[in-house]
């Protein structure tokens, strides 16, 4: 709806830049990329993850190894967080193809690795166990579907949800 004009905003994570890209939107010029309100000084991050397992036959293991060196490759991690809209997982990545969103948000990750305010993502499972996960999520969709329920209200569920065993 957003890259539509039907909406105003929206909060979401780095795919949805990948999504107006695609659609042949600008940044900075059709859309903006900023922090939740009150989160300047937080970062949120999920990673995409590769598993590689334990192989019986170890004559396939050096092609793991080159799998794995392959999407750890600067040239990789350039060309697929500019398709995907996300920002590289190392550092050392120069950010000169980026836009102006990505090296912000690099800027930030890197601030908040410093100021130890990294937050792992509850929603993507890297933050807590799936039941207090899936207990946070219904509290918090509780709240946006009962107009009824009070922000109190909706944070004392929360909290409840976040001492699920």
């Amino acid at each position: 709806m957003v890259i539509k004009g039907e909406a105003g905003m929206q909060f979401m994570g780095d795919w949805a830049k990948g999504e107006f890209l695609a659609a042949g939107k600008v940044p900075g010029k059709d859309f903006v990329c900023a922090p939740a309100p009150g989160t300047a000084k937080d970062f949120t991050f999920n990673i995409d993850s590769f598993a590689m397992f334990k192989l019986k036959n170890t004559a396939n293991v050096p092609a793991q190894k080159d799998l794995a060196k392959a999407i750890m490759s600067p040239a990789f991690q350039e060309l697929f967080n500019l398709n995907k809209g996300s920002i590289p997982v190392r550092l050392d990545v120069k950010l000169d193809k980026f836009d102006d969103c990505a090296k912000e948000s690099a800027k930030d990750f890197v601030a908040a690795s410093k100021a130890n305010t990294l937050l792992p993502s509850i929603a993507h499972g890297m933050a807590v166990p799936p039941a207090v996960e899936g207990a946070m999520k219904d509290a918090v969709s509780q709240y946006w579907n009962d107009d009824k329920q009070t922000a109190k209200d909706a944070q004392a569920k929360i909290l409840a949800a976040s001492k699920t065993k």
